[in-house]
């Protein structure tokens, strides 16, 4: 939001539930569940991963070229610099990417459907390899406020991004950490431990 992404992400055990109780709080749905290809990008140095930098191609129903910057933690919820812009072809954006000396290092894919309370978005995204609440806002105060009335754990936030915590996953293992797809993974759910996260919705089903 202007300029800048705040947000706090949660691993939840039952997104369908997590999705009837924002309909029930009256939340709003400003973006149906879509499937977004991401293609994320790097100098061959890795420079911009070093710097916690991020550049990223995603394709969704539109298509979009994102730069995040270095996050920081802010009163308790992520906070950095997001500058981004839609293009009109993916694949010429991606060749776009590569001209200028950029290199693919990984694809990842999930399913996000988005809704709107109060003044915060919350983003319910289907991984392959578990399920997953984002709650973004102008600051900490609103983000807290739309996890407490979801009855999430603030304490069971995750402080790590979707590839991070793919990347921890595939250490000792066969799975390609430049491949986080639905075909790579092949239905493989791994438990909450293995992830080294907690599910953050309290009640239990």
């Amino acid at each position: 939001m202007n300029g800048r992404e705040i947000e706090a992400k949660f691993y939840v055990s039952d997104l369908k539930r997590m999705e009837a109780s924002l309909l029930e709080l009256g939340a709003q749905l400003s973006r149906p569940r879509v499937l977004e290809t991401n293609i994320r990008f790097d100098l061959p140095d890795r420079s911009l991963s070093a710097g916690s930098r991020v550049l990223r191609l995603r394709q969704a129903d539109d298509i979009r070229i994102t730069y995040k910057g270095k996050a920081e933690i802010v009163d308790g919820v992520f906070s950095r610099t997001e500058l981004e812009f839609s293009v009109g072809d993916f694949e010429t954006a991606r060749q776009v990417l590569e001209a200028l000396g950029y290199v693919q290092i990984a694809v990842y894919e999930k399913f996000r459907t988005t809704y709107e309370l109060d003044d915060t978005h919350i983003m319910l995204d289907e991984l392959p390899y578990g399920d997953f609440v984002e709650i973004e806002g102008a600051g900490a105060d609103s983000i807290r406020a739309t996890a407490t009335r979801l009855e999430l754990d603030w304490e069971a936030a995750v402080p790590a991004s979707y590839l991070a915590l793919f990347e921890r996953l595939c250490a000792g293992s066969q799975l390609d950490p430049a491949k986080l797809t639905f075909a790579a993974l092949n239905d493989f759910r791994p438990s909450a431990d293995r992830l080294n996260v907690r599910p953050a919705d309290l009640r239990q089903f």
